[in-house]
């Protein structure tokens, strides 16, 4: 166990001896005496709290350990320079303090006065103590003291554990000891996270410890700036939906990283902070962000989806994947060559542009279902997708399941097409149908081939539930059609359908060195899932083999966040309402930066959420007769997440109901275009067929993007992967 994981066992140790102590004693002496004891016990362990992960800085130096997510049994760890002095205040909670580093001396004082008034304080001092390591002082809610350390006795490092979290203290008071007077306490307090050194994360990358590294840019920057190769992207902006999902397991270690920002407005600092509030308990942020990793001599990878995007690459050039170009596809298909080209990508993508003639069978589907498409072995199989990746992923995998057919991988896929100066399709829709009896047989027996030659974990119910019992990071992933999912799961299970998860897996798995546990109906899918997830270096994956009874499904949707947590309700505006005011109404667009150039409502400001807070000011003396905020976008959450944070700003703020769907609905106007950007659009990726100019030049710059991955990959040296050769 490494010193980090010992650090968060302890941390969670107390947290639970102490919840256990109060339930037992009530906030009373007793019980702080116990805990106290307790938390002198961990801060004699110094070596678990190394000072350079605590510094003192511009925004001083509280950092967080824990924090339940109802605020209570927070634990800090607090810095100080010497002489460094914080006046008589008040907690209005119980509160223990014991020493690691340094020394930290405490006056504490009793109340004279009749508490008559809120802005007078009269005291006298009690008795002193100066805590150094393992020593320990307790308070009362209404008892106030005053600390600072020393002079010529170095910095200082203190453990505070409190009954409320910091920034939710209720009515706390200073008190000037000359004259009584009596103000309100740190009525924002800056909270940190601790931090952890570059080098300690490219360790971590290498070593087998499960654990979550996270960049909270936005897509855009994520993408176009660049980020470490197994950083996984979970935008600050739209944290609170997709951390769930991303991260099962409320107390894996999570790093998170940023641009290198400072302080505690930082985007990696405010990121621990939310899910410190969703209840996640091992949070550090990575220090100097993307600058320190650039400086310690990181490689540095733009675009998305890059781990499962230069796995692709090393497939086809370690298997030397057959391919085929554009125009000699096309020349096959003028000569009326028996041919099937099935596009490997789910159904929106297919419909928004095809290969004229394509059949849409996305990655996972194309080994279960291929003989419905090619019954005879002498059909030529060409498989495509958007650029490389899953054309080159889905020809493979029918050549590792032993079909008979000559299979081949359209080179470049339908951007190659287009490159060639193709007509491509648009509007698309034929798909595949109910799997045949031929299509069954040739998918199993491929399946059980796999299975053994590779060979791929199964895992009986028992064992599922008996590795969820153990805890820890454990993705439950079903990998079947969409629609087969709605019709009916194994509650637990989120969807991820097995193409995507192969050509995204940092969409829905964001612990490194997790366990996978694989389901479908008859384990096909899975487990051709599981032989690229296993190559790709996930060593932890296992198809679940149970069928279940129809009163084991759900058709619920897994849920969103973690069980107690809630997201407010928003008040809404009904469209037209909003037109009749439109003159007297800030709307900012929460939606991408992509949708709001293509359509929104006359006037609106385009922000993302992380930022929305800071323009506000902007817009208000834009809009300087404005009556209320209207936000806007296709996520109510997200909106009423922005609204919190526009709490002080002053105006009542509202959600345009239905959003800009039903604005346009109404048949109210649209304006288009980048046309008031108070954030710039940088929230999202743009593929190249998104652009408006230039789309063959974004075309050829993917290409050549993907192709270059391969050595990139082999200089960073942190991949694991393993390419199967049939």
């Amino acid at each position: 166990m490494t010193l980090h994981q010992e650090r968060a066992r302890a941390i969670r140790g107390l947290v639970d001896r102490a919840r256990a102590t109060l339930a037992r004693h009530g906030e009373g002496r007793a019980a702080l005496a116990e805990i106290g004891a307790d938390l002198a016990k961990l801060a004699g362990r110094a070596e678990l709290f190394p000072q350079d992960a605590y510094p003192l800085g511009a925004d001083g130096g509280i950092y967080r350990l824990s924090e339940d997510p109802d605020r209570r049994f927070a634990l800090y760890a607090s810095a100080g320079g010497p002489g460094k002095k914080v006046p008589p205040h008040n907690h209005t909670t119980w509160a223990t303090i014991a020493g690691v580093h340094g020394a930290e001396h405490n006056v504490v004082y009793e109340r004279l006065d009749n508490r008559a008034r809120a802005d007078f304080v009269q005291l006298r001092v009690a008795r002193e103590k100066t805590l150094k390591r393992g020593d320990v002082i307790d308070f009362l809610p209404d008892e106030f003291h005053h600390i600072e350390t020393p002079a010529g006795t170095g910095n200082a490092l203190h453990l505070h554990f409190y009954g409320l979290s910091l920034e939710h203290l209720p009515d706390r008071v200073s008190v000037d000891m000359a004259t009584g007077t009596a103000k309100r306490f740190m009525a924002r307090a800056k909270i940190l996270t601790p931090l952890i050194e570059v080098a300690d994360v490219q360790t971590l990358l290498r070593a087998g410890e499960a654990f979550a590294f996270l960049d909270v840019r936005e897509e855009g920057e994520f993408s176009t700036e660049g980020h470490p190769l197994f950083a996984v992207p979970l935008p600050l902006s739209k944290l609170e939906p997709r951390a769930h999902a991303l991260l099962p397991d409320p107390h894996v270690r999570i790093v998170l990283m940023d641009g290198g920002e400072a302080g505690a407005d930082a985007r990696a600092n405010r990121a621990a902070a939310a899910l410190s509030r969703l209840g996640y308990t091992d949070l550090a942020v990575m220090r100097g962000g993307l600058a320190g990793w650039k400086a310690a001599g990181g490689e540095v990878f733009t675009g998305v989806n890059v781990p499962s995007k230069a796995f692709g690459e090393v497939v086809e050039h370690e298997c030397d994947t057959p391919r085929i170009d554009a125009a000699d596809l096309q020349k096959l298909v003028d000569a009326g060559t028996d041919m099937v080209i099935l596009d490997s990508r789910p159904l929106p993508e297919f419909t928004n542009m095809s290969i004229p003639g394509g059949v849409d069978c996305p990655g996972a589907e194309l080994v279960y279902r291929v003989k419905d498409f090619a019954p005879r072995p002498e059909t030529l199989v060409v498989v495509n997708c958007a650029g490389r990746t899953r054309s080159i992923i889905g020809a493979q995998s029918l050549i590792n399941a032993g079909l008979p057919n000559k299979v081949m991988a359209l080179k470049n896929g339908t951007m190659g097409w287009h490159l060639a100066g193709l007509k491509v399709a648009r509007g698309e829709t034929r798909s595949f149908g109910p799997q045949g009896d031929g299509a069954a047989r040739f998918a199993r027996g491929a399946a059980d081939e796999i299975g053994r030659r590779l060979p791929i974990r199964r895992m009986d119910k028992a064992g599922l539930e008996a590795r969820l019992a153990a805890g820890g990071a454990v993705y439950r992933l079903d990998v079947r059609d969409p629609a087969e999912y709605a019709t009916g799961h194994l509650p637990g299970f989120r969807h991820a359908a097995g193409g995507q998860l192969v050509q995204a897996t940092d969409q829905y798995v964001g612990t490194r060195n997790a366990t996978i546990v694989l389901h479908d109906n008859d384990g096909v899918r899975a487990t051709m899932t599981a032989h690229w997830l296993v190559q790709m270096g996930w060593s932890d994956v296992h198809v679940l083999e149970h069928r279940p009874t129809a009163g084991e499904l759900t058709t619920k949707p897994e849920p969103r966040y973690p069980a107690g947590y809630r997201v407010a309700e928003l008040a809404g505006i009904a469209p037209a309402e909003l037109a009749r005011t439109l003159d007297r109404a800030i709307v900012v667009d929460l939606d991408t930066s992509l949708r709001y150039r293509d359509g929104h409502v006359p006037g609106a400001w385009f922000a993302v959420r992380a930022h929305v807070a800071k323009h506000v000011a902007a817009m208000r003396a834009a809009t300087p007769n404005a009556e209320r905020i209207v936000l806007c976008g296709p996520d109510p959450d997200l909106l009423a997440l922005a609204a919190a944070a526009l709490a002080d700003a002053g105006l009542p703020v509202v959600a345009l109901a239905g959003g800009f769907k039903a604005w346009r609905d109404g048949g109210h106007a649209v304006e288009t275009g980048h046309t008031r950007m108070a954030d710039p659009p940088t929230d999202v990726w743009y593929r190249p067929y998104d652009f408006k100019d230039d789309v063959e030049a974004a075309m050829r710059q993917y290409l050549d993007w993907e192709v270059d991955l391969v050595p990139q990959v082999a200089r960073d040296g942190a991949a694991r992967f393993q390419v199967f050769r049939r």
